[in-house]
């Protein structure tokens, strides 16, 4: 099974890839808005939705975006072209972890991709030193809505460790030098259009093409993961997106 590839199928419909209706994004945006010529860089950018979204807030910006999904990127290239974007957005196929730029961002975002940090704190550290003095850390993750049950550790894979509650994000955040100066919290709307868009582009590409040697496993991802949200997870996990900028230092004495 190419589990990117129908991952990648099963976000057709929802290719921001995090709970957030497209006005949310764009709110996010805005507050997160630096200057109109600003370098962005999207780590885990998938089909780099967020990325795309933000060159329309930058009129003369730039965009990189990384990700180790081929199968992404070249959606994600495909939707540059689309909308006539080719030039201003570069993408890397690699581990955001191992990304070396040329320079620091206006803004840096990584938004449901802090798995690949190791979490949020870790995102905080290593996506942070892509971030200019005056720039700003945009990240989406996951919290605790309410103490996890089993049914929702046992549907995520997941500790009742690898997350915190929405206080201790912003606690995490501001020991690691960084102050939120907006967050959009997703509503239960925004999840269950996730993931029913999530369940529901993956289950309709089965159900159209019978004849596909991966349409079985497709509706077997579909099921399992529908059944792990609602009988698991939902209501119990939240997600958050934070626009963050350093916490200015004390003046010296």
């Amino acid at each position: 099974m190419d589990r990117q590839r129908l991952s990648s199928i099963a976000h057709s419909h929802h290719p921001i890839a995090a709970p957030i209706f497209g006005v949310n994004v764009n709110r996010l945006l805005r507050r997160a808005d630096r200057r109109p010529a600003a370098r962005i860089l999207d780590l885990g950018c998938g089909e780099a939705a967020w990325a795309l979204q933000a060159l329309a807030h930058y009129p003369d910006g730039h965009a990189d975006g990384v990700d180790v999904s081929r199968y992404a990127l070249e959606r994600a290239a495909a939707a540059a072209a689309e909308r006539d974007l080719t030039d201003r957005l570069t993408l890397h196929e690699r581990d955001a972890r191992r990304y070396v730029p040329d320079g620091d961002y206006d803004l840096v975002m990584c938004v449901g991709s802090t798995h690949a940090f190791d979490g949020f704190a870790g995102t905080l550290r290593l996506a942070g030193r892509h971030v200019n003095p005056d720039g700003i850390l945009l990240v989406g993750e996951g919290f605790w809505q309410v103490p996890p049950t089993a049914q929702a550790l046992a549907g995520l894979d997941a500790t009742a460790e690898d997350f915190t509650d929405l206080a201790g994000l912003v606690d995490t955040a501001e020991q690691a030098g960084w102050t939120p100066v907006y967050a959009h919290v997703s509503d239960a709307d925004e999840w269950d259009n996730y993931e029913w868009s999530w369940v529901g582009s993956l289950t309709e590409w089965a159900l159209d093409n019978p004849g596909h040697p991966e349409a079985a496993d497709a509706l077997t991802l579909a099921r399992k993961h529908r059944d792990e949200w609602l009988h698991g997870y939902r209501n119990v996990l939240g997600f958050a997106t934070f626009v963050l900028r350093r916490t200015a230092r004390s003046p010296m004495r």
